[in-house]
């Protein structure tokens, strides 16, 4: 597949998306929304990579205030119903995913940044979901992942209101968790990337997924998921590696077995 709305790089077990430009229309939210899906797939096939980052080529690569169902259908004259999601692709990745802003998120912009498990953001911009404005919710994961992340109170005073944060207050209750000057966002991302790649894939997939699984859980289940993934573990030769590194006080080289 040939990609007009992002480009990608694999280097050393990370791969890194890069957002190019500013999706302003309903044509590139579509397509952008398609390439995604595809290179998630590609994504999940390739059992190389072990970290993924989310990075925009511009200050304006995680500003999509659009209505998606502006369209109006020739036939009919009703509003199309078809909606584009961007998060969807990127949430159901199994790897851990970085998002690196580097300018204003706002509207599908920052759900597809909620989408990620780690957000490191420029510390002079801002974030919100201003869907209220327009007589509209956030409807690409933005009610559901804000609210979990952080306090219920809070994910309310941003949906209701629709009312912009900065970068500061977004790390002070845990929207993002790093901010860095603007320059130095995207090699914090990538040295964050670097130190999780060097670890178990395994291990980072099943993590993952006890903590997002585990969400949904009562406690119990939830400890229960946990040990069935730690055994599972012990059955594979990463887990081999990592003892007969740890003896021989050397790096382990993990291989995803």
């Amino acid at each position: 597949m040939c990609y007009q709305i992002l480009t990608y790089q694999k280097k050393d077990h990370v791969v890194v998306i890069n957002l190019l430009g500013h999706v302003n229309d309903q044509a590139k939210l579509v397509c952008l929304s398609d390439e995604l899906a595809e290179l998630s797939t590609k994504i999940s096939w390739d059992e190389e990579i072990r970290v993924v980052i989310l990075a925009g080529t511009k200050e304006e690569s995680f500003l999509m205030v659009l209505d998606s169902m502006r369209p109006i259908s020739e036939s009919t004259g009703e509003p199309l119903r078809k909606f584009h999601s961007l998060a969807e692709s990127i949430a159901k990745l199994d790897r851990p995913v970085i998002a690196a802003i580097n300018g204003d998120a706002m509207g599908q912009g920052l759900e597809l940044a909620l989408a990620c498990d780690i957000r490191i953001a420029a510390d002079t911009f801002h974030f919100g979901l201003p869907h209220i404005k327009t007589g509209l919710i956030p409807w690409d994961g933005g009610t559901q992942r804000l609210s979990r992340l952080v306090r219920r109170g809070k994910a309310l005073e941003i949906i209701l209101t629709g009312e912009m944060i900065d970068a500061q207050e977004a790390l002070r209750i845990g929207l993002v968790n790093r901010v860095a000057p603007k320059e130095e966002v995207m090699k914090v991302a990538m040295d964050m990337a670097k130190e999780m790649a060097s670890k178990g894939p395994i291990a980072l997939r099943y993590a993952k997924e006890a903590i997002y699984k585990g969400m949904d859980m009562t406690l119990e289940q939830g400890l229960r998921l946990e040990a069935d993934l730690y055994l599972l573990i012990h059955t594979s030769k990463d887990r081999t590696e990592g003892i007969q590194a740890f003896r021989k006080k050397k790096t382990p080289k993990f291989e995803g077995r």
